[in-house]
Parts: C-alpha cells; structure tokens; sequence
C-alpha cells in the first residue's frame, strides 16, 4: 500500500464524518466528545488549515491507494511541534511508516528541533513510539484528561536511525 498526504480540504465532509465517528477510534481520542457534525466539522477544518497559516505546518489527509485513510502531521501546541496521527481502522498497521515520513519531514524539511507526542494515559502500548527514539517527557492535563507526553530531539532521531541504518533517511 502507497501513502501521499494532501490538504484535508480536498476530503469530503462526509468521509472526515465518518472518521471521527468511528467506534474504534474514538475509543483513543478521550477529548472528542460532543456531537461531531457537518458544522463542528467545518470549524475542525478551519482551525486545521489556520495551523498552516500560523506555523507554516499542519495535519494533512493521509491517502491510501488514493483512499482517505487519516489524518495527520506536525500541529503547534504551545512552544511544541507535536505528533497527531488519527486513522481509520482498517488502516492502522501503516501508522510507523506516515510516522516516520512526517518526522523526517518535521526535522529535514521543517527544520524542527524536536517533536512532542502525547498519548491517553490509558494507552499502555508505547513501545512504537520507543522504536522511533522518543522518550517519556512528562505528563500534561488537557481538558481533565491526563496524557503521557513522549519527545524526540533532531539529535536523538539521527542516532536512532544510524542505529537503526534503512529505517531512516538521513
């Protein structure tokens, strides 16, 4: 399977519905709750898009042998460029790949120093994200919702991959 990202304009509000409705991805977005229609769809999008505006990046939409699969990228949080990945079920086992082009991206294109994850505290399996250099960095509250922040710094990420030699191009 092929992935290319594209900007989540070019996504129908349907498709991006149907994502965000999904039983099995809501149960590891704790901050999604509410009704999430065509309107609150329009605002998501909107402040998607602002992201690119502001900070020069932002989440694309992740196509999968030219289906929506996801979304995802580098979004701004406080001082951070943090790691968002958010996609359908049925595409799931490709989450390490679009991860590793949306850091050699962030650090190669972007210039970013380093790169924030947070995961639900609920979600015990991190050893991906140990695989790919990040370290446990604390943990943060949003919403009442706790949350383990994971970082990886440009020099840990060029260590991790001449380690790792092929899994990244440096």
């Amino acid at each position: 399977m092929k992935f290319r990202f594209t900007q989540l304009r070019e996504i129908a509000v349907d498709e991006i519905l149907a994502l965000h409705r999904d039983a099995k991805v809501l149960r590891h977005l704790p901050l999604a709750t509410g009704t999430f229609d065509a309107e609150a769809c329009g605002r998501w999008l909107a402040d998607k898009e602002a992201q690119w505006d502001r900070h020069g990046h932002g989440p694309w939409a992740i196509m999968v042998d030219g289906h929506f699969a996801g979304w995802g990228g580098l979004q701004r949080e406080g001082d951070d460029a943090d790691l968002a990945l958010v996609m359908s079920p049925h595409y799931w086992g490709l989450g390490l790949p679009i991860c590793r082009e949306i850091l050699r991206i962030g650090f190669e294109e972007l210039g970013v120093e380093s790169v924030t994850a947070r995961l639900p505290a609920s979600r015990t399996r991190t050893a991906g994200l140990g695989r790919m250099g990040f370290r446990r960095d604390g943990e943060v509250s949003i919403d009442g919702v706790r949350f383990i922040r994971f970082r990886l710094s440009a020099s840990d990420r060029q260590r991790v991959c001449a380690w790792r030699a092929g899994t990244c191009r440096d």
